[in-house]
Formats: structure tokens, sequence, C-alpha cells
């Protein structure tokens, strides 16, 4: 987009304070990730659990001179305010406007419940060489994400490749509204995104409004109700129906399960064929859509064999990992275009790191102008990194517009020969480069740890479950997550880190120490220490932690060591009620000696709480309601006695999900941020977010009446195959789950583990896995196994699972 202050108020019907003639080219709507304020106008979006309008004065800050909001709010003078009614109707109506502005555009709009973001992916990869192609940036796709994407539309693109997503029924007619896709794509519908609809026909019904304007319609015909739907209401289009099925007008016609063969396409009276490696049935689906658009576009099947062979798999995520010398590597090089290096720019943004450090290649799969490489510079000068390191024979050319200590080389081997990169210490390290030049060799030898034994932690997942949780609770409602026991195994500082950049109200820990090291990082959000020790008393005070209270004991010596610090200001402490946990609180006959002792220290009681003992227990519902009326009435006393009123908080995350009506003041939330409930219907809301994964290290045959392993537990009845696996008990595998107590999965298939588990090995029987090879991965829980199932097979809890694996497994942390 490109247009001035007062064109975009004519545009959307709105008012406008100050210099109408400043240009806006972006639009942002999160002021924590504004990464250049030139030509940028922050949007102050309204939604049931924020305000944007309590940010304006942060972006401001980052040099923002156009503001889009409900209200003017105080600002300098060189501020231009847009001002509007609606600011989600602004947007779409901005973005209806800017798309009709280019009809000659052949536009493709991609919905269904999963394959959306890697159909677009695999589309852009395919024609980008043959069209000059804008697309939505990773999965912009909502109410917000799809205008934003729109708005990226410029007058030299010829095809343009955008994602429709919705999450409630009458979505997708406001999106309707806004764009009308010439070709219309329809990938599979399941059970993903139906918390909000009756059933699955209602979901479809819904997604299927997109094509109203639509010309051609291409879509998933293995769903009957689908094939169906579509022909009725779309009859007098161009309909092309693809997916395994042999019914469709594009479907595989060969035995796609045998990898000797190769996959034979039947599109309509034509065939043709082409190897393919991976075999799931929604791989093959989502290449079969892909080669239904590219028919339609006109490419013949020799030209589409090729493109369909030279796919790339879609990595949508950006990693950080540790690194050596105290480094943090952010590692982006999956793709390389400018929307990505946007995001990654974004991405950097939420880390507290004051030296930073780029490394970036050649963009090879852009369509270069005379222009595009200095807005690369111009963009990458805004994030101040200290050190920049450039790689290809194009970028170097280009070097002189760089700022900060630059380095080129025309190859990732002459980087790595050269050793620069051990000097580097203590950094922010952003890898962002395209496949071609291999940068995960610089990954490789930037970490940290080089096992291929990893912790996958998704973060969108994190966020997308306390979100979850949040829409359960007023808006006015705190919350408080538990990062105890270096956040249940998953890295303290970095999941902790994540939860401050969103803004959480309050963090958890077990003891001081954990609160400290917190602190020495740099994370400032309100920690509490549930379990602070005498000894500990001394660092609570220097590191600003708040303490809990459950004890006249407790309470007295830690005013005296408050006094001998010299503190002179009320400091924070936290009440603890027992109201039926027996764990540890304050009991109900002790509240007047509480209340008493309490006066004329100088403490400020920020909040009083206690524990549900029974909350994810179902058939004990009655007893967590008796705590609950306990915690009710001692907590209204104690209010009373202080004459204040101060937080109060009784539920964790199954207390959220089961008793939100007494939520009070604050919410805690632990396992339930990690995608975990004793409740089905509220674990179909949640996401996984952890993946404990390796990779096969040796597949052996054993014959009949050979044993595995230590102690002979298992011996074979006939040749059988075995896979050893480099994971152990210390790596944190229970000794439990051996002997056929536990699966683990390869190649989607569940196998089960035999003999007894070693200290880093442990094996498992292949015999259902013929095509397994030596290096392949393994998923010892996430999906398939998820945590819950392994934790059963472990016959414990997911807690336990978690906070066992050893610190010597590679964290790694992923954003979608």
């Amino acid at each position: 987009m490109n247009y001035t202050a007062r064109q975009i108020a004519e545009i959307t019907h709105s008012t406008f304070t100050g210099d109408g003639d400043l240009l806006v080219k972006n639009i942002a709507y999160d002021s924590r990730i504004i990464y250049s304020a030139v030509h940028t106008a922050f949007i102050a979006l309204r939604t049931t659990k924020n305000d944007g309008e309590k940010y304006i004065s942060a972006a401001i800050e980052k040099g923002i001179k156009v503001i889009i909001s409900e209200h003017e709010t105080e600002h300098p003078k060189d501020v231009t305010f847009i001002l509007t009614p609606d600011t989600t109707a602004f947007l779409q109506q901005l973005a209806a406007y800017h798309v009709r502005r280019f009809p000659d555009l052949q536009t493709i709009g991609i919905t269904g419940s999963n394959g959306k973001t890697i159909v677009k992916e695999w589309l852009y990869q395919t024609v980008s060489d043959d069209f000059v192609t804008v697309k939505s940036p990773k999965s912009f796709n909502s109410q917000i994400g799809l205008p934003v994407s729109l708005l990226g539309i410029a007058q030299h693109h010829q095809l343009g490749i955008f994602e429709a997503g919705i999450s409630r029924p009458g979505e997708m007619e406001q999106l309707e509204n806004i764009f009308h896709p010439k070709i219309g794509v329809l990938t599979h519908i399941g059970t993903a995104h139906l918390a909000n609809f009756k059933d699955e026909n209602q979901l479809i019904d819904e997604k299927l409004k997109l094509f109203r304007h639509s010309k051609v319609i291409i879509y998933n015909g293995d769903n009957e109700y689908v094939d169906k739907k579509i022909k009725t209401l779309y009859s007098d289009r161009k309909l092309i129906s693809f997916g395994l099925k042999e019914n469709n007008n594009v479907c595989i016609t060969s035995n796609w399960q045998n990898r000797k063969e190769e996959i034979l396409v039947r599109w309509f009276d034509e065939y043709f064929s082409f190897p393919a490696q991976q075999r799931d049935q929604a791989t093959l689906a989502n290449a079969l859509c892909v080669i239904a658009v590219l028919k339609e576009l006109g490419f013949e099947n020799q030209q589409i064999i090729s493109k369909i062979n030279s796919l790339k798999a879609v990595e949508m995520r950006l990693e950080s990992v540790e690194g050596i010398q105290n480094n943090l590597i952010i590692n982006d090089s999956y793709n390389l275009d400018m929307d990505s290096l946007r995001i990654a720019y974004q991405f950097v943004l939420e880390y507290q790191k004051e030296h930073k450090v780029l490394i970036l290649t050649d963009f090879v799969e852009s369509v270069h102008t005379a222009e595009f490489y200095p807005e690369v510079a111009a963009l990458t000068n805004e994030q101040h990194f200290d050190e920049v390191f450039l790689i290809g024979k194009e970028i170097t050319d280009y070097q002189h517009l760089f700022t900060g200590n630059v380095h080129i080389f025309r190859t990732t081997e002459q980087l790595l020969d050269s050793n620069i990169l051990k000097h580097i210490h203590r950094a922010l390290i952003l890898l962002k480069g395209a496949r071609k030049f291999e940068t995960d060799r610089i990954k490789t030898a930037l970490e940290l740890r080089k096992n291929e034994t990893t912790l996958e932690v998704n973060l969108n997942a994190i966020l997308h479950n306390i979100n979850f949780h949040k829409s359960l609770l007023k808006p006015e409602t705190k919350m408080m997550a538990m990062v105890k026991a270096n956040s249940y195994g998953l890295g303290s500082y970095e999941i902790s880190e994540f939860l401050q950049h969103h803004h959480i109200d309050y963090l958890g820990v077990a003891f001081a120490d954990e609160g400290a090291e917190l602190r020495k990082k740099g994370i400032t959000t309100p920690i509490i220490v549930m379990n602070p020790e005498q000894h500990s008393y001394d660092s609570v005070i220097e590191y600003n932690l708040e303490p809990e209270i459950y004890s006249l004991r407790v309470l007295n010596l830690f005013y005296d060591a408050v006094k001998k610090s010299g503190y002179d200001r009320p400091f924070p402490i936290h009440i603890k009620l027992e109201t039926g946990m027996h764990r540890l609180g304050f009991k109900t006959w002790e509240l007047d000696s509480l209340a008493e002792t309490l006066k004329d220290k100088n403490l400020k009681v920020q909040s009083i709480f206690s524990h549900l003992s029974t909350a994810d227990v179902a058939e004990e519902r009655e007893y967590a309601l008796h705590q609950l009326r306990v915690f009710e009435e001692n907590s209204s006393y104690l209010i009373r006695q202080l004459g204040y009123t101060p937080i109060r908080h009784i539920l964790n995350s199954s207390g959220i999900t089961k008793f939100t009506d007494y939520q009070y003041d604050m919410v805690r939330i632990g396992i339930g941020m990690l995608g975990e409930s004793p409740f089905p219907e509220i674990q179909q809301q949640l996401r996984h977010c952890v993946s404990f994964k390796t990779v096969i290290s040796q597949i052996s045959e054993v014959a009949a009446g050979e044993s595995v392993g230590y102690g002979r537990h298992f011996k074979t009845t006939k040749m059988t195959k075995i896979a050893t696996v480099p994971v152990g008990y210390a790596d944190g595998i229970h000794r439990i789950a051996g002997n056929g107590a536990a699966n683990i999965g390869i190649g989607g298939v569940l196998v089960p583990v035999v003999g007894n588990i070693c200290m880093d090995m442990m094996m498992v029987n292949i015999d259902a896995i013929p095509d397994a090879r030596e290096g392949d991965p393994v998923i010892i829980f996430g999906d398939k196994p998820s945590l819950a199932e392994f934790a059963d097979y472990c016959k414990t809890i997911p807690y336990e699972v978690l906070t066992s694996i050893s610190k010597r497994v590679k964290r790694i942390y992923i954003k979608d």
C-alpha cells in the first residue's frame, strides 16, 4: 500500500487531525513488534480481551507518526491521528478498497481445516518463477490477518495467493466482503476449529461462502458432504475436485503406499506420474491440490512434474536454541523473502539482548529490482544490529548500504572457514538464509548441544492455551503463570521471557533462587516465591521478589529480614490460607493472630490465596466446593481485618475450566498452558506444545531366540527388526517404560519399547515399519504418542515426565 493519511481517511470515511500528507506504506497492530517506524501507521485494535489504545504511547515512543484509533489520546504535535468508530472494520474497509484497485490481478483464495498454509507456500514455490506473486505471510488468514495481507498487493504483482480462516459463524461473510478470489481452493476439512460450530457440516457451509464470486472452485472431494454441497451451490462454476478417492477429477490411481512405485495421477482423462518420498495422505492430498491449481493456470504436464519434484518441505517456524559463548541462536533459515524477513525482525524484538548479530544471505527466490536490496538494507539498519554478516554474490554488492560492523562472504563455506563467528559472545544471532546456502551448517557450528535428541517447545501453542483459558475469564481477571521447576522442565527463562512479552501479570516460582536467576536475566514481571526458605530472604528482598507467607513463624522471620535490610517501603507479601489441602497455609483459628501481627509492620498483603486439591477430579467436586466456601469466608474475614482489599486467587488450570465463577481477581495457570487437561472437552481446545524427538541410531536384524538389552528380559520368538534409539534414563525416560510398557512413534506408527531402558539408549521393535531407515525421526512423545499417553505408559503424570527430562537434552523454542 502507498497512501497518505488524508487518502486513508477519505477511503474509510474517517476523520484525521494533523499532517494529512504523511505517507503510510505499512500498518502495525502490535506495539511490541514494530520493527520499522518509517512510513508505518499504528492501528489501535479493540478486541474482547484488549484495547490497543493502551499502547499508543509505546508506538509513538518507537517513532510512529500516524495513529489509527477510535479516540484521540494525548500526543506530541507531530503525530497524526486517523479517527474511526471501529478499527477492525476500518482495516477491512481499507483492504477491500485496496484489492479492488487491481482488477487484473489473478487471485487464489484458500480455505479449509488443514493444509491451507502448506498449499499456499507450495503454490508460491511452484509459480513465483513464472508470475510476480504476492501471498499471505505465514498463517495470516484471520479477520485482521487477511486484510493486512491484502494491503501488500502492489502494481507489479500478477498473482495473489491468500488464506482465509475462520473460528466462528459469520466470519467468512466478512472476509468475502473484502476479498473475492477468482480461483477458490478448499483443502481438507477435519475437526480442527470446530469449537464454535454445531458440527462439521456447519463449518463446511461457512467456509464455502468464500467462493460466492469465484469462477473456478478447486476442492477436496473425498468428503461426500463437501462434494454434494459444492455441486449444489455452485453448479454454474468450473468445478475441479481432487483427492485420494477415484471419484475425483484429480486423483492417484497407483498404489501410493508402495515406495517402489511412482505416483500415477489422473487429471480427468490424462495420466502422468512422478516420484514422491513422503507418502502420507495429507501430503499427497496437498500435492494433488497444487497440481489442480497449476493445471488451471495453464502449466503443461512436464512443467508440473518438474515443479512437484522440486517442492521443498514447508517449515513455518522460527527456532531459538542455546548457543556457544552464551549466545542465543534464532534460526529462520527455512525460507527467505521480504515478508519472512519482517516477521523474523519482529521475533527478535521479543528478546532482551543488548548485543544483536545478523547473518543474511542472497534472496535467491525473490524478484530483484534496483530498489530491492536497498529496501532490505534500510529495513535491516532500523534493527540496529551490532554486526552483520552478508553471504552471497548479490547482497554483498550492497554492503555499503548496511550500517554496523559488516562482514561479507561469497559462500557459507568461507564464513565457517574464517572462524570469525567464534569471537561472538553473549549475543542474539539471527540466522536468516535461503536454503541453497545450507545455513543449517552455521546453526550446527554455533549451537551449544550438537546431539539430535531435542525437546521442542512451541511458544505459539503455549500462547494459544493461555488465551483459551483467558477466554473463560472476565477481561479484568489477572493471570499468574507458574514457571517453577525450570518451567516444568521446558526452560524457566525462555518461557518467562515469552510470557513477559505477552503481558502476563505474575510469574510463580518455588524457590528464591529461581526468581533471582530470572531477575539477573532481565525479567521484570512481578514474581511470587511459593516456598521462601529462611536463608533465601536476603535474595527475596535484593531481587524484588514477593514471598508466600504461610505461618506466623515465617511472617516474623521475614519481617525481621526486611527491617535488617533497610527496605523503607511496604514490602509486598502473599498470604496463603489453608482450606483443605493440608499442606501449607494459615488455618481459620489463626486469622485473628495474623491480622494482629500484620498491624504496625511495614508489609503490604499483595494477595490472599489458597489451592484446590481436587479441581481435576470430577468425583471430588463437592470437596472443591467446600474449599471454595472456606476460602470465601476466611479471605473475606481477613480483608475486613486488614482494612484494604488485596488480590484474591485460588483457581489452578483445572479450576479455571471447572470453577470459573470463583475466578476472583486472579487465576494461576500451570500445566494448562502446556496443553494438558484431565477433561476431554477442554483437552480438544488445547494445543500440545512439547515434543520430545530423536532419531534411529541403528537398525538390526535379531534372530529368533536372541535377547535384547541388559538382563535379557526380552527374547525374540522370530527374526525381529530392532531399532536402537539414543535416549535413556539419563535423559529422563523412566525405566518403567521398558519391556513393552511404552510405545514411541516412528513414521506415524506406534512401536513398543523392548528390553530394559539403558542409561543412554533404548530399543524398539519396528517389524511394523518395513521401510524404516537409520536416521529416521522418532517421537518419544508429542502428537503420537501424546505427553499424557506417555505419562500413562510410565504410570505417572505429565508433570513428572516433563520435570524429569535431563538438561543435557537440547531445548528448541519454536514460533509457527
